[in-house]
């Protein structure tokens, strides 16, 4: 335990903006229901491919969802202050 303990506190060092962002699960549930209920509505697929693609295409929906909801997740410009990876200090929609 004592040497994951960084791992587990990273989140103190996030911006102020973000423990708001972080008390809860609710996005990752609501995701996980949306899988859920949209593979159901599929039912069988023809082989593990098919349910990768469906399911990264879910993925990549939900994304651009949370991309364009700024105000309720966290933006990309509050988490490139964390870093200095030039990729992640781009702005969020183009200019």
């Amino acid at each position: 335990m004592d040497a994951t303990e960084p791992d587990v506190l990273a989140y103190m060092t996030f911006p102020k903006e973000h423990p708001a962002k972080l008390h809860s699960t609710n996005p990752i549930e609501r995701l996980n229901g949306e899988i859920k209920r949209r593979t159901e509505v599929v039912g069988i697929f023809p082989n593990d491919d098919a349910i990768v693609r469906f399911v990264g295409a879910i993925l990549l929906e939900q994304n651009d969802e949370w991309a364009v909801q700024r105000a309720r997740y966290m933006t990309l410009e509050t988490i490139s202050q964390m870093s200095d990876d030039p990729i992640i200090s781009l702005p969020a929609v183009a200019r």
